[in-house]
């Protein structure tokens, strides 16, 4: 009995990184974004992108690395749409992100359609290879990493890396400072407008890879609404996360176990009905709500076009 919770335990704990790992991503997306004033709604779309093409870009070359690259491809290509619209075009950013949540998702359910000749998912195709056997052989907690995927240690690498590079570099300053006050960053020489093209791409980038983290190891397939609403999430993760790196990796992990518990917790032979459990995760949601809406602080030109030269 003892072994069985102990297993419990350790399925819950993987289950959680697992199920993060695609917020995670997202979440330091939209970091990246509105530190440097730029709101990224889109992050949903992009992650329906990433899916898509790291599925496709594995099914091409049937290597799964390939299909990362191919997610990342995406997500910054569709990240450039955003940018072009909010950075030069000065649109409403919140209306843009909007707009490229719908056109992503209904292209790719039309490429879909038109590459794989099937509604709904696509053909299996080549995951990540993982060495499952190699970690299990590591003392105490090989039986954990046995159960996890690459993404886990790539999200975590990345949340490590941001944090170092926004606060620890000269880039991260600039970046900083366009999120906080772009006219004075543009008079010291700042260029505002290549600042924020960086980040949106970037925030792109990682949005597209939690969509391969879904496609690509959670699974080995694209299918239409794997996403969810994960994009939606990251961004409730960053807000409480304080738009840190991080503090929105922590969020992503608290959503992350949340839907865990949903799935793990069932195996633990509580007499609770089932409609308990799959209500944790909107409770834990409207907890955190409830607690943090209003102490957070966003950049103060978060969502506020620039224009160089106006007063």
């Amino acid at each position: 009995m003892h072994s069985i919770t102990i297993s419990l335990f350790v399925s819950l704990i993987a289950a959680t990184l697992r199920l993060a790992t695609p917020i995670i991503f997202a979440a330091l997306g939209g970091v990246i974004s509105e530190r440097s004033g730029v709101v990224n709604i889109g992050l949903e779309g992009i992650m329906i992108a990433g899916a898509f093409f790291g599925v496709l870009g594995s099914f091409l070359t049937n290597n799964a690395w390939v299909g990362v690259l191919f997610a990342i491809i995406a997500g910054m290509g569709i990240a450039l749409i955003h940018a072009v619209l909010s950075i030069n075009l000065r649109a409403d950013q919140t209306i843009s992100g909007v707009s490229i949540n719908i056109f992503s998702a209904a292209l790719m359910s039309f490429l879909l359609f038109k590459i794989f000749a099937r509604d709904g998912q696509t053909d299996g195709v080549t995951q990540l290879s993982y060495p499952k056997e190699f970690f299990k052989g590591i003392p105490l907690i090989g039986n954990l990493l046995a159960e996890l995927n690459w993404f886990v240690f790539i999200a975590f690498g990345l949340a490590l890396l941001l944090h170092l590079m926004l606060y620890y570099t000269p880039l991260g300053l600039r970046i900083r400072s366009v999120g906080e006050h772009p006219k004075a960053s543009d008079t010291l020489g700042i260029n505002v407008y290549k600042m924020r093209y960086l980040c949106v791409l970037l925030s792109g980038a990682f949005a597209g890879l939690g969509g391969a983290a879904l496609s690509l190891g959670a699974t080995n397939l694209f299918r239409e609404g794997m996403v969810s609403g994960k994009g939606f999430i990251a961004l409730a993760a960053m807000i409480f996360g304080n738009w840190k790196p991080f503090g929105a990796l922590a969020a992503s992990l608290l959503f992350g176990f949340a839907e865990a518990f949903r799935i793990v917790a069932q195996g633990f032979g509580w007499k609770v009905p089932d409609e308990v459990y799959y209500s944790f995760p909107y409770l834990l949601t409207m907890l955190m709500l409830a607690g943090f809406v209003g102490k957070t602080t966003p950049p103060a030109a978060d969502g506020i076009p620039y224009t160089k030269g106006e007063r």
